[in-house]
């Protein structure tokens, strides 16, 4: 996209670099995907013994929301 506009090869260079960003971050998801499919079969198998351990591990694979932003300037 920005290769078609600008047509530089630092334009393209940038181009193939969003590209292969993109690319990495779908295989981070499905890479998470799978890890989160073999958790749920070591959890069904292992459920009673590392509940705890299990559930750890889920608390850190979700992901957390960012606390609320306060506002900037007078209040009313």
């Amino acid at each position: 996209m920005l290769s078609g506009v600008l047509h530089s090869d630092r334009a393209i260079q940038a181009n193939v670099e969003i590209m292969r960003t993109f690319v990495r971050l779908r295989r981070l998801l499905v890479t998470n995907e799978a890890l989160a499919e073999k958790l749920d079969i070591l959890e069904r198998r292992y459920d009673k013994q590392f509940k705890l351990v299990f559930d750890a591990i889920r608390e850190i694979m979700t992901p957390t929301q960012p606390p609320p932003k306060q506002r900037i300037g007078f209040g009313r």
